[in-house]
């Protein structure tokens, strides 16, 4: 009898420790894939998304609030800039594309964003991408109640071409604020797997000139966002509002902005990754204790094995063999928990953030990870195969009473 045959004989044979034994691992191998893929993946994803843009111009404040206000809709505005800010950098020699935004309303949790139509016709949100409307859907008019819903918004809301609706006052849903102006839908994007697919466009001055807003707010943005001429205006621009000034704040480039947020939050991925060792160890501990706890019931089976010439070294690959498959067995169950994982990690992030991550992504974690677990668990299986190495053939060869 082969050796796999052995060691698959035996699982059979205690079917339920190995059940168990190999649902621990597939909770550590999906863990620690799952850790590892979302962490580069989101860090990637976001580091890369900048809707277009090289800069953001805002009110004094961090640069990372403003990045993730005024690219990621996360967060509230720190502020609003004038008219008059925004339309001294437009006529900056180093600009390429000023877009001024104005937010503070929201339909059913959905932030409401007022723009011009340069933010969505003619602007390449990526290289060689631009933001397309679904037929028989067209642009807002700026002078018009009109909006421009994202995908993902569009079909969370059940906006369709010609739905209307009622803006909310605040960035949260409360039906008591709702707004009297009424808006018809007259675009749906087409998906860009950026934040735009969660916000609804409206027309600048839509947002400025709302009922129940401040009277300055008209004359007003909260911010602006900027594409150069070249990257050589950038460190121009800092030194003009970072470092001279001290009223508006220059965020720029935005991929390093967001390079910041993931550092300050190493120590959480450090912890997740612990975390996940921790499991992959105690999983490779339950291999061990599963199987030298089946050992007094083996002594007999070792000891005809041996009996009958089997050597030393041959009984304790056999254990060593169990340990493996039981590993294999868990870490291809793994991929189902990483999966799990993913869908549902990449889920929340898009709501959140409008940023998709791709749950079925090739990465080598998924090839170390079981790897390693599965040497682990050899590791882990070499305790009970001294054990069954060291069998006394005299002693257990006779049944027991």
């Amino acid at each position: 009898m082969s050796l796999w045959r052995m060691a698959l004989k035996s699982l059979r044979q205690h079917a339920l420790s190995t059940a168990i034994t190999s649902l621990s691992i597939a909770l550590a191998a999906g863990l620690l894939m799952a850790v590892t893929a979302v962490r580069e993946q989101a860090q990637a994803a976001f580091t890369h998304v900048n809707s277009g843009f090289d800069a953001v111009l805002g009110a004094r404040s961090s640069k990372l609030q403003l990045v993730l206000n005024a690219i990621f809709h996360l967060e509230a505005s720190p502020a609003n800039i004038t008219w008059a800010d925004y339309q001294e950098i437009q006529k900056h020699p180093g600009v390429a594309l000023a877009v001024p935004i104005a937010m503070g309303d929201n339909y059913r949790g959905y932030r409401v964003v007022g723009t011009i139509p340069e933010m969505l016709a003619g602007h390449e949100y990526a290289p060689g991408r631009h933001y397309a409307v679904r037929p028989p859907g067209r642009l807002f008019d700026p002078t018009l109640r009109e909006a421009v819903v994202g995908s993902f918004a569009a079909r969370k809301l059940g906006l369709t071409y010609g739905s209307r609706f009622h803006p909310y006052h605040g960035l949260n849903f409360a039906e008591e604020h709702q707004h009297e102006e009424e808006y018809v839908v007259v675009g749906v994007l087409e998906p860009s797997n950026t934040p735009a697919d969660k916000v609804i466009w409206i027309p600048l001055e839509g947002v400025q000139q709302m009922g129940g807003h401040a009277t300055n707010a008209a004359t007003e943005v909260s911010a602006v966002l900027v594409r150069l001429n070249g990257p050589t205006f950038g460190p121009a621009l800092d030194q003009l509002y970072n470092k001279k000034g001290t009223r508006l704040t220059w965020a720029w480039p935005i991929g390093a902005t967001i390079v910041d947020l993931f550092n300050r939050i190493t120590w959480f991925d450090r912890v997740l990754a612990l975390v996940a060792g921790l499991v992959a160890i105690v999983a490779a501990a339950s291999v061990t204790a599963s199987i030298y706890n089946s050992m007094n019931e083996r002594r007999r089976q070792i000891a005809i094995l041996r009996a009958l010439g089997a050597r030393r070294r041959t009984v304790a690959s056999w254990i060593v063999l169990e340990a493996v498959a039981i590993a294999a067995l868990g870490c291809a169950a793994g991929f189902a928990v990483y999966g799990a994982i993913l869908l549902s990690t990449a889920a929340v992030l898009q709501a959140q953030t409008g940023v998709v991550l791709d749950p079925w992504a090739l990465h080598p974690v998924m090839g170390w990870a079981p790897l390693s677990l599965i040497g682990l668990s050899a590791l882990a299986g070499l305790v009970p195969a001294v054990k069954a190495y060291r069998t006394d053939v005299a002693e257990n060869l006779a049944p027991s009473h």
